[in-house]
């Protein structure tokens, strides 16, 4: 069997997934579950096989990465894993100078900001990030029916790492630079729209049976700000994968305002972080797209009882949704108690299944 078969293979099994389901807005036998930050974190089996491995290097071997992105598909039960990588691995891969920094992030030693510099962001070929097409294969033949979801940070948030030279809270320099200078703003985009979307299909070419585009940053932006400088680049991505046919999901932080226009960048699941009630989501996303989300990851420190009101309120509200894929409405937070989690999982199926 050549590697393209074993491609079709593990998309072929994972096909008839309450998750794949939800996401295509196809009836489900329950609502499916995953999370954002799943693979880690708060788990103690990450921590314990991650000791002294640096967060880049982690993401580069395949026998990590695979362990890792395992663990909570394991400990928790839930409907679909996620490639455990990091946004900036493509950047890495095709040689810029930054590092994950503990209790800061991604770091760049050289900050992008003049047309020169885009000279430095080359092309990603398959060949630069071969460790995914080997750990996918690993991941795929232990998953089974389990999908797995490939994992990439939108170009809006690569550009404010680059830009900025690290994490920001006001993002001044990407807002002069996109404000300042529209056609090298819009250029950087475009090759980091390149450059993601060739990240992806190497993970969706290798047996990804979906793919999600992060834009943790996003929110910062006013929609007329997004539509104009942003959406184009991230419709490139989108529209780069189209042909595979896997479900495409958009997710961003603080992006109640911009629901609508991320769906219409070409994702078939919106992702809803816990601001805006998957209802109100409905009705600015539209009825065409499925919807992920959105409970508090605050909720699960709460009693046990109060969490699984507060997840109910989440799936009540979510009935509006013409497809619902339950998560958080961020990612998990390090002190999560992992039984909370597994215990949420358990609560979500069961309530669904009986409906």
């Amino acid at each position: 069997m050549n590697a393209q078969q074993r491609t079709d293979q593990a998309r072929h099994r994972t096909a008839d997934s309450a998750f794949i389901r939800a996401c295509r807005r196809e009836p489900v036998p329950h609502t499916p579950v995953w999370f954002m930050r799943q693979a880690g974190r708060s788990l103690p089996e990450y921590r314990k096989v991650r000791e002294g491995t640096a967060m880049l290097e982690s993401c580069m071997r395949p026998d990590l990465v695979t362990e890792i992105t395992l663990q909570p598909v394991r400990r928790h039960g839930v409907d679909a894993a996620i490639y455990f990588s990091d946004i900036v691995v493509p950047l890495k891969a095709i040689g810029l100078d930054l590092d994950i920094k503990p209790g800061v992030g991604p770091v760049v030693a050289e900050p992008i900001r003049t047309r020169a510099d885009l000279d430095r962001l080359r092309p990603l070929e398959p060949d630069d990030v071969s460790y995914v097409t080997e750990a996918i294969g690993m991941l795929t033949g232990e998953l089974g029916g389990t999908p797995l979801i490939g994992f990439a940070g939108a170009p809006f948030t690569l550009a404010s790492y680059l830009v900025e030279g690290g994490p920001s809270r006001n993002h001044e320099r990407t807002k002069a630079l996109m404000y300042g200078d529209p056609q090298l703003w819009a250029d950087l985009l475009d090759r980091l729209a390149d450059i993601t979307a060739a990240f992806l299909r190497v993970q969706i070419e290798a047996g990804a049976s979906a793919v999600q585009l992060f834009d943790s940053w996003v929110g910062a932006l006013a929609p007329e700000d997004y539509r104009r400088s942003v959406m184009p680049a991230s419709a490139k991505v989108f529209d780069a994968v189209a042909s595979y046919g896997v479900p495409r999901i958009h997710f961003g932080v603080g992006t109640g305002e911009l629901l609508g226009l991320m769906g219409e960048a070409g994702a078939d699941v919106v992702g809803v972080d816990w601001r805006v009630p998957l209802a109100e989501a409905t009705r600015r996303v539209g009825a065409d797209k499925a919807l992920q989300g959105n409970l508090d990851p605050a909720v699960l420190f709460a009693p046990e009882q109060a969490v699984r009101a507060k997840a109910r309120e989440v799936l009540d509200s979510a009935k509006a949704a013409p497809g619902h894929v339950f998560n958080l409405g961020h990612g998990v937070l390090p002190n999560t108690e992992p039984d909370a989690l597994t215990r949420l999982v358990e609560f979500v199926h069961q309530t669904t299944e009986a409906r």
